[in-house]
């Protein structure tokens, strides 16, 4: 998970540091017969009535009716948006922008000029700004419990009290779980999960995540290592907290599992001196605008002798996926196509 806050995943390490199987369209029915109700996920009459939604934490939001002024982390708001929720999305927080002002990649296909920012980097959180949205619902990934992610803890007292709020479980569980619940928050939220974009996605991301078990069956025992970069310090990645890692463990990936984690247990904090503590065949590097990239390493004599990086098996990682269909089948894609062509180093 996480970032520069993931980068320790403590809270400040889930701060700046920061794919589903299933079965057609019998499973895709059961779903969605799922999300109808408020078996934990959500409800609100089709007339407009009482809305309810079930959070990840297990706390009920509960309005008068349908929300129509949705504030979001951007990753979670950018998959909804992917769901079908558009006009009800009013606000984001969290990496929203680029220096250069285009849209940074965890924002995917909103469409940011509209939306009021309310904090771009972690730690920021404008909560006049937030008021002034007059918000009827706030969203959030939660990577440790009972934190929303992006949310500054020492003012969340004050952001909770103007409205109700939703946090979507997105550590330690499989990919297909937040994928599945930011669905029904969707679908609660009344974005029709039967239209053909959605399940079009589905399609696709179901393809790619067998794509990515073909490949590691047909290259079984190639090792593969989940990092992020900082200027001091190179991350190894837990496969046990991280939900795409999760999964691509489920789809057969030799992932490796370093000894001396965080207290957290999503990764373990190297120097640079041991950045070849682990031999990997592959490297998934952190892509985030917050993490250095293979180009900003070039200087580090411990970067350029990793096999994986002599061999040139070095590929973009991206640790908080936006948790919808279309957000992850990409990413599956990639690495399914990546993971085929990769050699043993050694």
């Amino acid at each position: 998970m996480s970032n520069t806050g993931a980068r320790r995943l403590d809270r400040a390490a889930l701060s700046r540091r920061g794919f589903l199987g299933a079965g057609g369209a019998v499973a895709l029915g059961a779903f969605l017969t799922a999300c109808g109700g408020d078996g934990g996920n959500g409800s609100a009459s089709a007339g407009g009535g009482a809305w309810t939604f079930t959070d990840d934490r297990g706390q009920k939001a509960a309005l008068e009716s349908r929300p129509q002024r949705v504030v979001g982390y951007v990753a979670a708001a950018a998959a909804l948006y992917d769901f079908g929720v558009d006009e009800q999305i009013a606000g984001v927080f969290g990496p929203t922008k680029l220096k250069d002002g285009r849209p940074d990649p965890q924002a995917g296909n909103l469409p940011v000029d509209r939306l009021e920012i309310i904090g771009n980097a972690f730690g920021e959180f404008n909560i006049e700004k937030y008021a002034a949205l007059r918000p009827d619902l706030l969203v959030s990934n939660m990577f440790l419990e009972d934190e929303l992610f992006y949310v500054p803890p020492e003012s969340k007292e004050k952001i909770f009290a103007l409205a109700p709020s939703v946090a979507i479980a997105a550590g330690a569980v499989p990919l297909p779980e937040p994928i599945e619940r930011t669905a029904a928050l969707a679908a609660a939220l009344g974005a029709d999960l039967t239209a053909g974009k959605v399940t079009a996605a589905k399609a696709r991301f179901e393809k790619a995540a067998e794509a990515v078990r073909a490949a590691a069956k047909a290259n079984d025992g190639l090792k593969v290592l989940a990092a992020s970069a900082s200027p001091d310090l190179f991350y190894a990645s837990s496969p046990d907290k991280n939900t795409d890692l999760i999964y691509l463990k489920e789809l057969g990936v030799d992932l490796i599992v370093p000894d001396n984690l965080d207290q957290n247990g999503f990764f373990e904090n190297l120097s640079w001196e041991n950045a070849g503590r682990y031999e990997a065949d592959v490297i998934m590097l952190d892509s985030r605008t917050q993490a250095l990239q293979p180009e900003d390493l070039g200087d580090r004599p411990t970067w350029k002798d990793l096999p994986a990086v002599k061999a040139g098996q070095v590929v973009p990682w991206q640790p908080e996926p936006r948790f919808s269909y279309e957000g992850c089948a990409p990413i599956l894609e990639a690495f399914a196509t990546s993971l085929k062509s990769a050699k043993k180093t050694g």
